[in-house]
């Protein structure tokens, strides 16, 4: 199908211009993006949701990357940079803005650019294409939800998946560049930058976002001369953050680490990723099915030309058809979202499902049979979009009977709420850790959460807060009583916001993010020597956990000749160096 997009915005009277410069989308996208500082300015507050301790992950980062730490270099971590070095410069103009806030909305600042320049070339020839490009991006970009299953009954903020959510609005701008931009320059550069970009937020998104640019390639979108920069211009950024830092192969030794870590099961998790994501599926099968029945003869005729008189311009023709994009897009999602447990999954078709409506109209006509690719297009995009403003409506709307949680050491963490029987209970779940902590050590060490959904669970969330806060005043009070300062301390746990919270350094080589199971390789020379070195390792105990234990059996071994443990307050105890006791 060849591309024709209806040019609504080429020639217009010049007594329109300013009410045409007024309805620009690339104002309207410039316009929303500056509202959001003022967003920042102040700590909202907001519903806490399943899994939110994620979100503190970017405040450990940020934390390490002001002392000057870089991922992948001076810590394990089992994503790219880029979504950590956004996040501190974002947290260090607007320090009072909610975390979840920054971490969601910090991609801005390379997605709104990158965007901008896809809207200016697309805005040339035809602005309703602009605008429809313009509204789901901002819809995605600006509601920090993700488009897959709940996992709590109750409404809550979408505090986990958030550097996988950045990656599906990066895919989203490199599908609207390649089936909407015409310059070639422009093109290559959308294409390079935000490959890059894809890169250093997580590599499973350069692989499937290589997918994408391969299907365009092959279809004629992406010319050769536009791939070859591109190319050219993103290897060279590479080799130079190699050279200047290294930082390219500790990255790639991160990534092959977790490889052998979660190695195995890739078809297994092809298939849940497919099933997880039934309906976006489904529907771009029934969709290229349709488009396949409705233009076999022109397709078959293509094929044969392309066979008995093969030219570069006759396979393109073969590859630029739709049921070769949506397989192509498919493929890429799958291979995203296999890795993944929350993310905006598969909103980078709704430029693609654009791209074909217009040519299928236009080849179809208006009757029954575009109206079957309509329907098949809807289902594709229209409930991802529903699914984000419901979530959203839900979690806001009901925020309404929450009460606030209340800090004194949180800062910033302390911004969430939860309704009040929530409170109640964390209270005496608390109790329960405390007073039965031998049950809950046996449940962990036979291998079993103490809840199949802990994580995902309000009150789990509320009482870690809260044991957090609880533990910086027993340090303090432990540093007082003998005096002594805790330079570094480390947590073992998830993650760790003591030094961020205490104004205090992480130690280097700890991982990040720390999922026993899935993301902490074994200890290596560096991590044993750091891990030894640490002036305080917090315990958290309530609950004792399998994953918590899973971390102290990794850890306390390392700790055993140079530290001894104390209690710091019922839920934590501390590992603190043996020198500083004795000085």
């Amino acid at each position: 199908m060849a591309l024709n997009i209806p040019s609504d915005a080429v020639r217009r009277p010049r007594s329109h211009s300013g009410r045409r410069a007024l309805l620009s989308p690339l104002l309207i996208l410039a316009l929303a993006v500056a509202a959001l500082p003022l967003l920042l300015l102040h700590t909202l507050t907001l519903p806490i949701g399943a899994m939110f301790f994620d979100t503190y992950v970017y405040i450990d980062a940020a934390n390490r990357l002001a002392d000057g730490q870089i991922p992948s270099l001076d810590f394990f971590a089992p994503v790219g940079a880029l979504g950590y070095y956004l996040f501190r410069i974002l947290l260090s103009v607007f320090p009072l803005g909610h975390p979840l806030l920054i971490a969601s909305w910090s991609l801005l600042l390379v997605s709104a650019p990158l965007m901008a320049l896809v809207l200016y070339d697309v805005d040339k020839h035809a602005r309703r294409v602009a605008f429809a490009l313009l509204v789901p991006f901002l819809l995605f970009s600006l509601l920090p939800f993700n488009t897959g299953g709940d996992f709590f009954p109750y409404p809550g903020s979408d505090g986990f998946g958030i550097y996988n959510r950045q990656i599906c609005q990066l895919m989203y701008v490199l599908a609207a560049a390649l089936c909407f931009m015409r310059d070639p320059r422009r093109l290559a550069a959308a294409v390079c930058l935000t490959m890059l970009a894809l890169l250093f937020v997580k590599v499973t998104g350069a692989v499937a976002g290589t997918v994408m640019c391969l299907a365009a390639f092959l279809a004629g979108r992406l010319p050769l001369r536009a791939a070859i920069i591109a190319a050219v211009v993103f290897f060279a950024v590479i080799a130079g953050l190699e050279l200047w830092l290294g930082l390219v192969s500790a990255y790639a030794a991160d990534i092959l680490a977790l490889v052998e870590i979660n190695e195995g099961g890739l078809i297994q998790r092809l298939m849940q990723a497919a099933s997880l994501n039934f309906g976006p599926v489904l529907s771009a099968i029934v969709m290229a099915a349709a488009l396949l029945i409705f233009t076999a003869r022109g397709w078959i005729g293509a094929i044969g030309a392309a066979v008995t008189r093969p030219s570069a311009k006759r396979l393109a023709q073969v590859f630029d058809h739709p049921a070769v994009w949506l397989g192509a897009f498919t493929i890429a999602g799958l291979i995203f979202e296999s890795q993944n447990t929350g993310s905006q999954a598969f909103i980078f078709f709704f430029p693609l499902v654009l791209m074909i409506l217009i040519e299928s109209r236009a080849v179809l006509g208006a009757g029954a049979r575009f109206g079957v690719v309509l329907v098949a297009g809807l289902a594709i995009c229209l409930p991802l979009a529903v699914r984000i403003v419901e979530r959203s409506a839900r979690a806001y709307l009901g925020a309404f009977q929450n009460e606030r949680l209340v800090g004194t050491h949180l800062k910033t963490m302390a911004a969430v709420s939860a309704r009040p029987f929530f409170f109640l209970r964390a209270e005496r779940m608390n109790h329960a850790y405390v007073a039965h902590r031998e049950t809950f050590q046996d449940i962990s060490e036979n291998g079993e959460l103490s809840s199949f959904l802990m994580f995902s669970d309000f009150d789990y969330q509320i009482t870690w807060l809260q044991n957090v806060d609880r533990a910086i005043s027993g340090v303090q009070d432990f540093e007082a009583a003998h005096g002594v300062h805790f330079n570094t301390i480390m947590n073992i746990d998830f993650t760790n916001p003591f030094p961020y919270l205490m104004e205090r350094s992480a130690p280097r080589f700890i991982a990040i993010g720390a999922d026993p199971f899935r993301a902490v390789p074994p200890p290596d020379d560096r991590v044993k020597a750091a891990v030894a070195a640490v002036d305080l390792a917090l315990y958290p105990t309530c609950p004792i956990g399998m994953t918590r234990l899973a971390l102290l059996k990794l850890y306390e071994p390392l700790l055993t000749a140079t530290h001894d443990r104390v209690p710091i307050t019922p839920c934590f105890d501390g590992f603190v160096r043996k020198a500083l006791l004795a000085r």
